[in-house]
């Protein structure tokens, strides 16, 4: 019989090189050992891409779209649970078991998705880092889109220093955006007992404008490459296989780990839609794009007696650090696709650099041809956020189904009844609503 094929270890360089405590050590020193993935991960969830369609939601319709971000939270938490037991329970990333089980054209067309989607990313980065250089220091929009390029070089200097202090310094970027965006709400005075009422799902959502900007928040919540990183990263941790104990013992710390940070993704995106409400709703502001957003927060007459530099200063520096740590996790998320469906290793600095530059040219030339018209990167934003719509079922899918089956999980590990119903309901429930969002936004372009 023909030997099959063995893959090899997922991200090579960092995969089983943090040891894992005792099974005598407790709960914390546990959960302290494992910590660290579900940070990458989170970063996803608070990306430039999510903060106008949260805060002007909550500008737009106050504190009504509050449930949608539970709702969304929720589900990203089960599928990034899924995602976690694939990598600890089989050794594969989602990239490799997808490439196992398909055919080789299949296998192409599903990498060549999953790359598009991961550089429609990467646009949203650009634009974000780009704004952010702009409002802090002044930078030209075209020069800040080609001050991104050098970005390259931020996660080949960071894993000389090993994947644990990769890991600190994403967490320490979420806490200044966490930090960040709390001091603003709590000098907004957002109404509590309103904010509370929020988060009870209303039948006020299912409104025409209402109802587009909930499928807004939904449709940016689960990225496509969360789900390929997870099952990756969550391999740097040393698990012997062949005892189940030790699985089960690593998967359920990889789940407090991937729970906790996820809901510090949810508490930032409730925060960017209290900051709208509590500042913007009601009044007659535009806040379509970055600047906008930047300059109400210092105007008096939009944002009341807290408006000053120092809250616009503060957002610029939490755009900026949303932008970098996206940038960290996109490096790492295109290596685990190309390596996991092509079986193809290149230098991870060439790798960086085509995907970089790949996502740099449609934003410079949007900013010579519109002058640096910051509404038309916003354009571009959308559009990037449309295709990760569409990519999203083309691994979601694959996810549950994986995850769900006896044969490649086993019995013991395979999704409870349970997950797997909730897992595909999620699944057919979020395509359907990005198929949706895209025909109303398509329908808005064309009228």
């Amino acid at each position: 019989m023909k030997a099959r094929r063995t893959e090899q270890p997922s991200l090579e360089e960092i995969n089983a090189t943090i040891p894992s405590p005792p099974a005598s050590a407790g709960f914390w020193k546990g959960l302290l050992r494992f910590s660290g993935p579900g940070a990458l991960v989170a970063v996803g969830y608070m990306d430039p891409g999510n903060w106008i369609t949260s805060i002007g939601g909550g500008a737009d319709y106050g504190y009504l779209l509050l449930s949608v971000i539970l709702i969304s939270s929720l589900v990203a938490m089960l599928l990034q649970y899924m995602s976690a037991k694939l990598g600890v329970v089989k050794g594969l990333d989602l990239a490799q078991a997808t490439r196992r089980h398909t055919s080789p054209t299949t296998g192409i067309i599903l990498w060549i998705i999953a790359e598009l989607a991961i550089m429609s990313t990467d646009i949203a980065e650009v634009i974000g880092a780009a704004i952010a250089l702009h409002l802090l220091f002044g930078i030209p929009l075209a020069a800040g889109v080609l001050l991104t390029v050098a970005d390259v070089m931020l996660l080949l200097i960071l894993m000389r220093f090993g994947f644990r202090k990769i890991e600190a310094i994403v967490t320490t970027l979420i806490l200044t955006i966490v930090g960040v965006f709390l001091y603003e709400v709590i000098l907004a005075g957002p109404d509590v007992p309103t904010m509370f009422q929020g988060f009870i799902p209303s039948s006020e959502i299912l409104h025409a404008g209402q109802l587009t900007m909930a499928l807004g928040i939904v449709g940016a919540t689960v990225m496509p490459h969360n789900l390929y990183l997870h099952s990756s990263i969550v391999q740097s941790r040393q698990v012997d296989r062949s005892d189940s104990r030790e699985i089960r013992r690593a998967l359920r710390f990889a789940t407090w780990d991937s729970n906790i940070q996820l809901s510090a993704a949810f508490v930032v995106n409730c925060l960017l839609l209290l900051l709208g409400a509590a500042l913007f709703f009601g009044k007659d502001v535009e806040l379509g794009t970055f600047t906008s957003l930047y300059e109400a927060l210092q105007n008096p007459a939009v944002s009341g007696p807290i408006a000053s530099p120092v809250l616009s200063t503060l957002f610029a520096v939490a755009l900026l650090a949303s932008g970098q740590n996206s940038t960290i996790t996109g490096t790492l998320s295109g290596q685990i696709v190309m390596e996991g469906f092509l079986r193809l290793r290149i230098p991870p600095w060439l790798r960086r650099l085509a995907t970089r530059i790949i996502a740099v040219i449609p934003v410079l030339a949007a900013t010579i041809i519109f002058g640096g018209d910051e509404h038309a990167l916003d354009q571009l934003l959308i559009y990037s956020q449309v295709f990760l719509c569409l990519a999203l079922p083309f691994c979601m899918i694959p996810l549950v189904w994986f995850t769900s089956s006896r044969k490649m999980m086993g019995k013991e590990f395979a999704n409870p009844r349970w997950a797997t119903v909730l897992g595909w309901l999620s699944a057919v429930v979020l395509t359907i609503l990005n198929v949706w969002l895209i025909i109303q936004i398509v329908s808005e372009i064309f009228n």
